[in-house]
């Protein structure tokens, strides 16, 4: 991924604000929903998003700009990048799956040995070691390559959806996995073998996903939320709007005499949930008053006050 800076197409300095306003009009315009046969769109599609969970990120930002990370958000390490993610002395400890000794790839150091042979547990095993008389070698089964971690970017709509995810690993081949019902980010997938090679096998692939935000989507636990602009005269009258959801528009009927902040039930246009079933999506009404002012306060006149309007407020 390039620069994700030159990416929304805002300086170096961009407050927050700016940052929001050129991914919100890159997104609308390079949404997969709108651009179904332009796979280069789609593409674009995920930079920009990308390159908004880093710039977006205060601390993420703050490292990117200190060059402490790449625009992957991986750490920038002196070593090469040879440790399946970044440098194993960064902190954390091992990587899952990697066990406890610091096995650092096939053929690599085993500290565990060392250890052994410091504190009097390796040698009484080891022919011609003290101890070893009547006794001959243990040796335990060859150890299994390195994990390698892996950052994978799921767009909002596949993770709802559960849509199959495609991922390069090192060795340049593409790996299709599938997505547990209910992905949140910072959770982990395991691909088995698909990590370092070693004596015993192949290490595994650990895949951290990360969920891209939505320009107009929220999500609430498996529930999908949205705000919905609706006129002052569809809300009086009542009236069919059409709703976008992550299947497609549907139809939604707003009662006449709706109020702005009332919240409306689209069933099973969520996320999908553990049980096979989907959440809702949860929509919003807000009310925009007319561009006409005196359009606007001819009906004000014609309305009656309401004395009592603030008397939940104790006014």
């Amino acid at each position: 991924m390039a620069d994700p800076y030159s990416i929304l197409g805002v300086s170096k300095g961009a407050d927050e604000k700016a940052i929001k306003s050129a991914y919100r009009k890159l997104a609308k315009e390079l949404h997969p929903d709108k651009n179904k046969d332009n796979p280069k769109a789609s593409e674009r599609f995920s930079d920009v998003t990308r390159a908004y969970d880093l710039l977006s990120d205060p601390q993420k930002r703050g490292q990117y700009d200190r060059g402490e990370i790449d625009e992957n958000g991986q750490p920038r390490s002196p070593f090469g990048g040879g440790f399946g993610g970044g440098s194993p002395f960064s902190g954390g400890g091992p990587r899952p799956g990697q066990g406890g000794n610091f096995e650092f790839g096939a053929g690599g150091i085993d500290l565990g040995d060392i250890f052994d042979g410091l504190f009097g547990g390796g040698a009484g095993a080891r022919p011609g070691g003290p101890g070893s008389a009547g006794r001959g070698p243990q040796p335990g089964p060859p150890p299994k390559g390195a994990n390698i971690a892996y950052d994978h970017l799921v767009s909002f709509t596949d993770a709802a959806k559960l849509e199959p995810q495609r991922i390069t690993m090192r060795d340049g081949k593409t790996v299709e996995f599938k997505l547990p019902a209910g992905a949140v980010s910072g959770q982990q997938i395991r691909i088995p073998g698909k990590g370092a090679a070693g004596p015993g096998g192949n290490g595994d692939a650990m895949v951290t996903l990360k969920i891209g935000k939505h320009p107009f989507y929220e999500r609430d636990g498996d529930n999908i939320r949205l705000e919905l602009p609706i006129s002052l005269k569809e809300a009086i009258n009542g009236a069919k709007v059409k709703v976008p959801t992550i299947d497609g528009a549907v139809m939604l009927s707003v009662p006449a005499g709706a109020q702005s902040g009332t919240t409306m039930r689209i069933k099973g246009r969520g996320f999908a949930k553990k049980g096979g079933e989907r959440g809702d999506q949860l929509v919003t009404l807000h009310i925009r008053l007319p561009a006409d002012t005196a359009a606007l306060a001819a009906l004000a006149e014609a309305l009656p006050d309401d004395p009592n309007i603030r008397s939940a407020l104790g006014l």
